[in-house]
This record gives structure tokens, C-alpha cells and sequence, in this order.
């Protein structure tokens, strides 16, 4: 089941293979953040940013999720980072 981030019922990515890999976006574009969600958990927690939120999705016509995983990995090896 592929996956995307979504506002409210807008489709805002592409479809990806797995959950992880929107999270993995979602953290690099910035909309992670960390928050203590009770008492029962003493580590935060991510969780995104401005409602934003990640869930099962159709397809597009002609999507391919591991290409778009494909596509992403490349691009974040070509990236400069900045530290």
C-alpha cells in the first residue's frame, strides 16, 4: 500500500512505498517536529507540523512509488548539506 502527505484532503507528495519514507520527506522538508504527546511517554515524539499527515493514497495514473523513493534517494545524495 503506497503512502503520501497529505492537508486535509489534498495529496501534497508523491505516492511512496512505505510510511517511512513519507516520514523521511516529511522530516527533511521540515515539517517534522518533536512533542510530548503524555505522561506516559517521557521521550517526545515526531509528529508533523500544521495538520499535515500521512496516510494510504491511490495512485496516480503512471505513478511508480519505488521510483519516487528512487528519485528521492538520488536527490538527497546530490544535495549539499548544510551543518
Amino acid at each position: 500500500m503506497p503512502y503520501a502527505l497529505f492537508y486535509q484532503d489534498a495529496k501534497l507528495s508523491k505516492a511512496y512505498p512505505t510510511e517511512a519514507d513519507v516520514w523521511n520527506l516529511a522530516r527533511k522538508s521540515g515539517l517534522v517536529v518533536d512533542a510530548v504527546s503524555d505522561e506516559e511517554r517521557r521521550s517526545p515524539r515526531p509528529i508533523l507540523d500544521n495538520d499535515y499527515e500521512i496516510r494510504p493514497c491511490q495512485l496516480d495514473p503512471n505513478e511508480d512509488p519505488d521510483q519516487n523513493k528512487a528519485d528521492a534517494d538520488r536527490e538527497a545524495r546530490t544535495e549539499p548539506r548544510l551543518n
